[in-house]
């Protein structure tokens, strides 16, 4: 018999950690296989939050809802950033 003085623990197992710029890659294809300005809507979807902005083909509505909207800016800028203000080469 256990005792009742212990605490037991009990953890869920949470979906497999999924990377920002996954999403953001995923769903930018679905757009764009929808017909959709993948940017545009994005940006709309960021903006206001509104999840309409994001098409549910190949479940990308609901990807895009299991990360923060500041998560996807912070992704956004981190690339933009990383991508076009390189140092200049010392050569």
């Amino acid at each position: 018999m256990k005792k009742l003085e212990n605490t037991q623990y009990f953890k869920i197992q949470s979906d497999q950690e999924i990377k920002v710029g996954d999403v953001l890659q995923l769903v930018y294809q679905a757009m764009t296989e929808k017909g959709y300005d993948p940017v545009n809507q994005i940006v709309g979807y960021i903006m206001s939050g509104d999840p309409t902005y994001i098409t549910s083909h190949k479940g990308a509505r609901s990807l895009i809802m299991k990360v923060e909207r500041d998560e996807l800016v912070e992704e956004l800028l981190r690339v933009y950033m990383e991508q076009t203000m390189k140092a200049p080469d010392k050569t």
